[in-house]
């Protein structure tokens, strides 16, 4: 029996037919853990969706507004980058839900996964790049308003910069947001994360992994001592070499380290951790597939308490804020 739950409905397709965004990628993952052995069904919770006064939380009443009853402009669509339909806008709504259960469950575990989310670049009144509700920021913001939590720390690990995060909760200490990204790449403006972490095109396991143990230990040790009470990890799948629209170089390996670092990191500092599953488009949907699947072992692994890799990274000091 794994150490957390997986939270994961078969609606959390956004049915963008014929896209770059492989959204049917969740019922893969789901089964794949499945025929792999790795989950039975009784590891997974289906979610309930947000409610709309949960979204109302991050987002404006203007934005749930037009995504409720078909309104987008066609500037809005452009901007979001996917085709509107009425499935999409549940789908999204579900994946809130599947993020705020993911949370509640991970305080209760140590940890807990949502095969779906991750959408860190919703605005609270626009939606951009396939993202329409930040259903990270409504998990923060549900619990903090329930008064389970107090302080969360949000790490960002795909290839694009987290825009809608590093918006939504700029000036507010009781978040804090890092983001390790591609430079070169989307979105054009990037408001400030506490952390940006801005990589070159081209890097690689090892260099990365450096990056990201110094970001690590830059954020806890700004905690100043509060800690944080909910780490939210953005395990996006497209830093791989082979991602359609990343330009950096991870192997199958060093994303699976990735995740490890992130979840040994919060692990010893007795942070529970809530995952969700962003990015991935390789050439190849089975590779992204493989690589969340990879995301969900190296968390029962930590979990466990089994041996990670090789430690390789981190204490460079070469992680600057940009």
């Amino acid at each position: 029996m794994l150490p957390y739950k997986l939270v994961y409905c078969e609606n959390y397709d956004l049915h963008l037919g014929d896209h770059v965004f492989p959204s049917s990628k969740y019922r893969l993952i789901h089964q794949k853990l499945l025929a792999e052995g790795f989950a039975d069904h009784n590891d997974f919770l289906t979610p309930e969706p947000a409610r709309d006064e949960d979204v109302l939380l991050v987002h404006g009443q203007d934005w749930v507004r037009k995504l409720r009853n078909g309104l987008l402009s066609y500037t809005d669509i452009l901007r979001l980058e996917i085709p509107y339909s009425h499935e999409m806008v549940d789908a999204v709504w579900l994946s809130a839900g599947g993020s705020i259960l993911a949370a509640r469950q991970a305080l209760c575990d140590g940890g807990a996964m949502n095969v779906g989310g991750g959408f860190h670049h919703a605005f609270p009144n626009h939606g951009e790049g396939f993202c329409a509700v930040h259903d990270v920021a409504v998990a923060i913001r549900r619990l903090q308003a329930d008064g389970a939590i107090r302080r969360a720390l949000v790490v960002d690990c795909d290839v694009h910069q987290g825009n809608g995060t590093a918006h939504i909760f700029g000036g507010d200490d009781s978040v804090f947001t890092v983001s390790l990204h591609q430079a070169n790449n989307y979105p054009s403006a990037k408001p400030p994360s506490d952390l940006d972490v801005d990589l070159n095109d081209g890097v690689g396991d090892n260099e990365y992994l450096n990056y990201l143990g110094d970001a690590l230990d830059v954020a806890f040790q700004a905690a100043n001592g509060r800690g944080f009470d909910l780490l939210c990890y953005v395990g996006g799948a497209d830093p791989y070499s082979h991602d359609q629209l990343g330009g950096l170089a991870l192997t199958l390996e060093g994303l699976k380290r990735r995740d490890r670092m992130v979840f040994d990191a919060a692990r010893c500092r007795g942070v529970p951790v809530m995952v969700t599953l962003a990015g991935g488009y390789a050439h190849d949907v089975g590779d992204t597939v493989q690589i969340h699947v990879n995301t969900a072992h190296a968390l029962a692994e930590a979990l466990n308490g089994r041996p990670g890799p090789p430690a390789t990274a981190g204490g460079t000091g070469s992680a600057p804020p940009r």
